[in-house]
């Protein structure tokens, strides 16, 4: 579909094309006469058709192109580009028909403000009418656009807004809870932790070959080699002199060679273009690779996990990659062979199967051990028997005690995004701690090597005149989480009250 719509890619502009080119391909162009169905979703007993949905569509890049963030709300969480690009239409459509359900219409004075605050419209001194005017005269028609559809995206942020405020404003944080939530981010923790490593059962386990039999014969159909694949592949690339602009002079020259990428991808899709001779065409060298499996890919692909995913997407019938964008350029991938995955023999298999059935024994034996023992010690401890004797009744397990912490310091560091030199299980061990008393035993946690006990020692009390200023970042942090929770509810609601169903439906 992208390949086809590309045909009608003229109108495109820098911002779109740098920053969300292949969404909008999918989403923006049309050529309707191709697609099997115009049908896009059904809601409030009519059909939205694929037209009004990539019309929809084009309001999510203009939201992003002028930097605001209210909308995004409307497609929240992970999935790619084109899941989020779907979200966004259905909850959108959903908006504006609340919007008019509720009687909410901003005024016109409302809308120019509101229009003045974008972000793409400002400068050191605020409202900047010379962005505002080359926004009107070259991106709005990129889009298709005109100041109605300004207006109507202003309309649609004013109204969320509203319809937040109303959906959310019943959501609070009880005083009691706010000051438990103080108690558990603020006070100081002293935790011990014990480790069972799945690691220090492989020496006891035997894998007979009647075991390997046995489990070859029951996944015999998984057990296969990797497919094999082996491009060709040309670059168009930034030159020298190129790769040190920045700024406006960088894109300027991105969008240049974005533009060569996508003449060179439409002559691939001319009925029976050859590869090579599009590539001499455009005067550029064909590299080849050798023969590699998705989960170790060829050197020349190391420019970008990007290029290995779209090897594995090229079929005989499609065998020519999209323009596909690297640091310093773009490449586009030819399908020169595919090795086929083949069943494995027992022999090929052995080795394999053996290491397989050693982890998933240890992990098992890890996870008994570990069950066990947080029994023991729970027990012993609720006895009043001291910590060394419960730890030898538990296996002469070993005690390793975490330097003290608050949950609070995650909350107050100044770079929270700055890479921690810890264990990767140490926030999940502090996480536990938080639902334990003084005294308490975790049940056992299970980890990637095994898993861990957490025994909290002590909870210094936190400091009680940190609690005013505290009280207001926890309020924010959880408010922030549970109204967003409520909103997406609302919106999930308002959506099966439309009767969404697939256009497949």
């Amino acid at each position: 579909m992208i390949k086809i719509l590309r045909k009608h890619r003229n109108w495109l502009m820098i911002v779109i094309a740098i920053l969300a080119l292949p969404f909008c391909l999918y989403f923006v162009k049309s050529d309707t006469s191709l697609i099997r169905s115009d049908e896009f979703v059904k809601m409030y007993g009519r059909k939205v058709t694929m037209t009004e949905a990539r019309g929809t569509a084009r309001f999510f890049q203009l939201s992003r192109t002028l930097g605001t963030t209210d909308l995004a709300a409307l497609a929240p969480g992970g999935g790619n580009e084109d899941q989020k690009v779907v979200t966004f239409i259905i909850n959108l459509l959903v908006l504006r028909h609340e919007a008019d359900r509720l009687g909410i219409e901003p005024s016109k004075a409302e809308v120019v403000e509101t229009i003045a605050k974008f972000p793409a419209f400002q400068s050191a001194s605020g409202f900047d009418k010379d962005k505002y005017d080359q926004f009107e005269q070259n991106v709005l028609p990129s889009f298709g656009f005109t100041n109605e559809q300004l207006e109507q995206l202003a309309r649609d942020e004013l109204s969320l807004k509203r319809i937040r405020e109303i959906v959310v404003s019943g959501v609070s944080l009880p005083e009691s809870e706010s000051k438990s939530s103080f108690e558990q981010a603020y006070g100081k923790n002293f935790v011990n932790v014990i480790r069972v490593h799945s690691a220090d059962f492989l020496k006891d386990i035997k894998v007979s070959d009647d075991d390997v039999k046995k489990y070859y014969d029951a996944h015999k159909n998984e057990l296969k080699t990797e497919e094999k694949r082996k491009v060709e592949l040309v670059r168009l690339s930034l030159t020298e002199d190129q790769k040190k602009l920045k700024d406006k002079e960088r894109i300027d020259v991105l969008q240049k060679l974005s533009d060569h990428a996508n003449d060179v991808s439409q002559a691939l899709l001319e009925k029976g273009a050859d590869f090579h001779q599009v590539a001499a065409k455009f005067q550029l060298p064909v590299e080849s690779t050798g023969e590699f499996t998705n989960s170790a890919p060829d050197p020349k692909l190391k420019d970008s996990p990007a290029l290995n995913q779209g090897v594995f997407k090229l079929t005989p019938q499609e065998p020519n990659s999209d323009p596909i964008q690297v640091q310093d350029g773009f490449i586009i991938l030819h399908l020169a062979g595919v090795v086929e995955a083949r069943p494995l023999t027992l022999d090929e298999a052995k080795q394999k199967i053996a290491d397989q059935l050693k982890g998933e024994r240890s992990r098992e034996m890890a996870t008994e051990k570990g069950r066990k023992s947080a029994e023991t010690l729970r027990n012993g401890l609720k006895a009043k028997q001291p910590l060394q004797l419960v730890l030898q009744q538990a296996g002469n397990l070993k005690v390793e005690k975490m330097p003290p912490f608050s949950l609070s310091d995650e909350l107050d560091e100044k770079n929270p995004d700055e890479e921690k030199n810890e264990p990767l299980d140490t926030r999940m061990i502090k996480n536990v701690s938080t639902q334990l008393e003084p005294g308490d035993v975790s049940e056992f946690v299970p980890w990637t090597d095994g898993g861990f006990i957490v025994l909290m020692d002590k909870r210094e009390p936190a400091d009680p005149a940190k609690y005013p200023e505290a009280k207001a970042k926890l309020e924010t942090r959880y408010l922030q989480t549970a109204r967003e929770a409520v909103f997406m509810e609302w919106l999930r609601d308002r959506q099966r009250d439309a009767g969404l169903t697939s256009a497949k439906s």
